[in-house]
C-alpha cells in the first residue's frame, strides 16, 4: 500500500486527468493506481492525501468518522466575535446546517505560509484576517459558504492539516511517503465500528469464498455430464432402450416356470411333483395339482418358517 502527502498548488485540480488541459495531480505525482482522498478545490491549496488502500480512503472521507481538517482562511474585513460563534454553533447553507466549527482568530498571516502563485485581490479600504478553522464535515466549498453566511467572503483558502498531519516544510507542488506510525495512526481514527453498524457475520467452518466463475464451472460440468450421457448411448452401454417387459412368457404366464417341486424367487414351495406355482393361470386354476388332481392341501406343503 502506497500513502503520499501532497502540497497541492493554487489552481490544480484535485484529479489526475482534464479534458479541458488544466493542471492535475498527474504533474506533480508520478506513483500509479493511488488517488485523492476528499477533495480540495481547484482555487484552493495545502495538504491532500493520496493513497491506493481503498477503505482508509473511504473511512477518511466519511463525515462520521468525524476526522478533523485544520484550514486557514483568509477572509475579507475583520470578523466579530459574533460572527465566530455563529461559526462555532453551526450555520444554514445550502447544502444543510453545518456541524459546529472550532474557529480561532490569528493574530498575524500563519508562520511559513509561502506566496501563492496568483496574488489575492484586495481592496485598499477594506482590510483582510486570518481564521483557523477545523471541521470535520466535507460539504462542497464548505468553508467558503460558511464564511460568506456570517458575512466575510474567503479570498484565499489553505487546508493546513489532516488529523495530525500537518505541510511543515513541504512546499507547494512537492510529496513525500507517510511514516509507517503516521499510518497506524490514520487508521486508529477510523478502526472503530461506525454508530449503528454491526460487526461482519462469522464465518462458518464451511464457508466457501465468492469464485467469480462459479456460474461457467456450473455449466461445463453440465456439458461434460451430458456429453458422457451420448458417449454410453452411442456404445450400448447406456440404459436399455426396451426398458421393462410387459408381455408373458411363451407358456402364457407373466414368470417362467421353475424345475419341479420348486418354487419362484420371492415364492413358497410346493412340496408336490406338480409344476411350481407361477404369476399366472395354469389350466385355469391359479394352483398347482397334486397326484389326485386336486389342489394340494396344507398339510401336504412343508410347515412356514419363522420369521
Amino acid at each position: 500500500m502506497r500513502y503520499l502527502l501532497v502540497n497541492k498548488p493554487f489552481e490544480v485540480l484535485p484529479q489526475f486527468t482534464d479534458e479541458a488541459g488544466r493542471a492535475t495531480l498527474k504533474q506533480l505525482v508520478q506513483v500509479p493506481e493511488v488517488y485523492p482522498v476528499g477533495r480540495l478545490d481547484y482555487d484552493s491549496e495545502g495538504l491532500m492525501l493520496l493513497t491506493d488502500d481503498k477503505q482508509l480512503q473511504f473511512r477518511l472521507s466519511e463525515p462520521r468518522y468525524k476526522v478533523p481538517k485544520t484550514y486557514w482562511v483568509q477572509v475579507e474585513g475583520e470578523p466579530t466575535e459574533e460572527a465566530l460563534e455563529q461559526l462555532r454553533r453551526g450555520v444554514q447553507i445550502k447544502d444543510g446546517f453545518t456541524a459546529p466549527a472550532e474557529v480561532r482568530l490569528l493574530p498575524e498571516p500563519p508562520a511559513g505560509l509561502w506566496e501563492r502563485s496568483k496574488p489575492v485581490r484586495f481592496r485598499a479600504n477594506i482590510p483582510t484576517s486570518w481564521l483557523e478553522l477545523k471541521i470535520s464535515e466535507g460539504m462542497n466549498r464548505q468553508v467558503r459558504k460558511m464564511t460568506a453566511a456570517v458575512g466575510f467572503p474567503t479570498l484565499r483558502l489553505v487546508r493546513a492539516g489532516i488529523a495530525s498531519l500537518t505541510l511543515k516544510d513541504l512546499t507547494p507542488g512537492k510529496w513525500r511517503e507517510l511514516s509507517s506510525a503516521e499510518v497506524q495512526e490514520l487508521k486508529s481514527l477510523t478502526a472503530a465500528a461506525l454508530p449503528g453498524e454491526t460487526a461482519p457475520p462469522r464465518r462458518s467452518k464451511n464457508f466457501v469464498p465468492y469464485d467469480p466463475n462459479y456460474e461457467q464451472k456450473v455449466a461445463a460440468e453440465k456439458a461434460a455430464r451430458a456429453r458422457r450421457a451420448a458417449e454410453k448411448a452411442a456404445t450400448g452401454r447406456g440404459p436399455k432402450g426396451g426398458g421393462r417387459s410387459g408381455g408373458r412368457s411363451a407358456g402364457g404366464t407373466g414368470r417362467s416356470a421353475g424345475p419341479t417341486g420348486s418354487a419362484p424367487r420371492g415364492g413358497k414351495p410346493t412340496g408336490g411333483t406338480g409344476p411350481a406355482r407361477t404369476g399366472g393361470k395354469t389350466g385355469g386354476t391359479g394352483r398347482s395339482a397334486g397326484a389326485t388332481g386336486r389342489p394340494a392341501s396344507s398339510s401336504d406343503r412343508p410347515p412356514r418358517r419363522g420369521k
